[in-house]
């Protein structure tokens, strides 16, 4: 990929990231995100982190060949391990499950002191995301839904100030998402019609099962598909 071009995943994403800040991309592959960013000039520093040898040494190759090892630095390392205190300003988190995003924000929360915003792109999970977004009291300001390439992604926009987005339909909006509700898109109805016939077909498999956990499963299961119903247009 080209590091002048991205994904139409991680061109919404760096759409996101505010000029002139300095960028932690966690998880950067190759560090096409911060490369791009840094060749449009949008961001004053970027650190690319990687945890994996592999991904790790092909982000400092690209960092090189764009001509950018002077605003932005690769570090191998864990999560938001590889930050010092209040030294990244965004953060961007993409192409992880949402439990695993969730971790990392939960184990590195010291060094979100200079954090304004939280950039994240799960794969999966995003209810995950945004319940711990809330409960750390992260406002969630934007939200998108897109597809590529036959997959669905969402992106999770989350600053430190602001009014929540929630309203008296908060389990709802949490898996769906409260700006998603609202501006439901063709991705948005191919995902949870999706969700749906595959939830069905699990109810159905446990039916013959009897037991405290399944009967838990199920509960949380009919409540999924009874939001979606409601909700989708």
């Amino acid at each position: 990929m080209n590091s002048e071009k991205l994904s139409k995943r991680l061109e919404r994403v760096a759409s996101f990231v505010p000029e002139g800040t300095i960028l932690a991309d966690i998880g950067s592959d190759h560090a096409y995100l911060p490369c791009y960013l840094g060749l449009k000039n949008t961001i004053k520093k970027a650190i690319a982190g990687e945890i994996t040898e592999g991904p790790f040494l092909s982000a400092k190759q690209q960092v090189v060949l764009n001509e950018l090892t002077e605003i932005i630095e690769v570090r191998k390392g864990d999560g938001l391990a590889v930050l010092n205190e209040n030294e990244a300003e965004v953060i961007t988190i993409c192409g992880m499950g949402g439990a695993l995003i969730t971790s990392i924000l939960e184990n590195g929360k010291t060094k979100l002191g200079k954090t304004i915003r939280l950039i994240l792109q799960p794969n999966v999970g995003a209810k995950t995301v945004r319940k711990w977004l809330l409960k750390e009291n992260w406002v969630l300001v934007a939200e998108e839904i897109l597809s590529e390439d036959g997959k669905i992604y969402e992106i999770l926009v989350a600053d430190r100030a602001g009014k929540q987005p929630y309203s008296s339909n908060i389990e709802a909006e949490l898996l769906l998402g409260p700006f998603l509700i609202k501006n439901q898109n063709k991705a948005f109805t191919e995902k949870w019609s999706g969700e749906v016939k595959q939830w069905n077909t699990i109810l159905t498999q446990m039916q013959k099962a009897r037991n405290e956990t399944s009967d838990i499963k199920k509960e949380e299961l009919i409540n999924n598909i009874n939001y979606v119903e409601e909700w989708m247009e």
